[in-house]
């Protein structure tokens, strides 16, 4: 008999168990930010099977899954599962609007297909594919934790993210040394991410960058890249990253720092 209970504590070992089932059912290493960043601030539900935690979903603060797993074992319940809930019939998870997936994902991505009214794209995935140390000139410094308002600052202004989460964001890589800041003078003109993962897809070190708006279009967001790749590559790992399905001088720049949008992150509608 099947119970969908919330976990509250993602702790739990079988849960962990299943995080690791989900990612290695993936065909490519799955968005850093994704499921690092928003999964956690997610609510988690478990699928118990004769008591058994034998699966899980994500749903975030707009009513959208985000994750969703069962375990080989109970796989063959997944259609009728995943009906049930993206339809609302759930009284325990209650409405669900649609879902993000990958189309790395591919279970998850299939009982999405199936379910959903339509869909669009809302991210590209890149992989690393060119190899060896690239060429640039930029020099980037580590950020101490004395500069953090300016970087939290920096990112408000240029992104207009929310100050608070920046600040609790910010701090967390500070605090692992994988946020890096581009100064001219005493500017801070362009900030890079190389977040590296503890214990899932240690392989790959995910990339994130700002440029401020005033030096854009100069090819800096292409450098900084570079700069963060070969930081990477000094650790012998790949890299990744993704960007808005319309930003179209992101997906210019990763391009020229050499990787590739193998993937893609997709939006349904239930």
């Amino acid at each position: 008999m099947l119970k969908i209970k919330p976990i509250d504590d993602l702790s739990k070992p079988e849960l962990k168990v299943l995080k690791q089932g989900f990612f290695e059912q993936a065909n490519g290493p799955l968005d850093g930010m994704w499921h690092f960043g928003f999964v956690p601030m997610s609510t988690h539900f478990g699928f118990y099977f004769e008591d058994e935690l034998e699966g899980f979903c994500c749903v975030n603060g707009e009513s959208h899954l985000i994750q969703f797993y069962l375990s080989p074992k109970s796989n063959i319940h997944g259609p009728d599962l995943f009906k049930l809930i993206s339809q609302g019939n759930s009284s325990v998870i209650g409405e669900i609007k649609g879902a993000f997936v990958s189309t790395a994902e591919i279970q998850y991505l299939n009982l999405c297909l199936d379910n959903g009214i339509g869909y669009k794209v809302n991210a590209l995935m890149y992989r690393q594919e060119l190899k060896g140390v690239l060429e640039t000139e930029l020099d980037m410094q580590l950020a101490n934790k004395s500069e953090l308002a300016r970087f939290v600052s920096f990112a408000a202004m240029n992104i207009g993210a929310p100050k608070a989460w920046l600040n609790d964001y910010y701090g967390n890589l500070i605090g692992r040394n994988e946020l890096f800041g581009y100064w001219l003078g005493d500017e801070l003109v362009a900030t890079g991410e190389c977040r590296l993962f503890d214990e899932i897809q240690t392989e790959y070190a995910d990339l994130g960058m700002i440029v401020g708006q005033s030096h854009r279009g100069k090819g800096l967001a292409t450098q900084v890249l570079k700069c963060l790749t070969n930081m990477a590559s000094k650790k012998e790992l790949a890299c990744i990253c993704s960007t808005e399905a319309g930003n179209l001088a992101a997906q210019k720049a990763i391009s020229k720092a050499g990787l590739s949008a193998s993937h893609r992150i997709l939006q349904f509608e239930f």
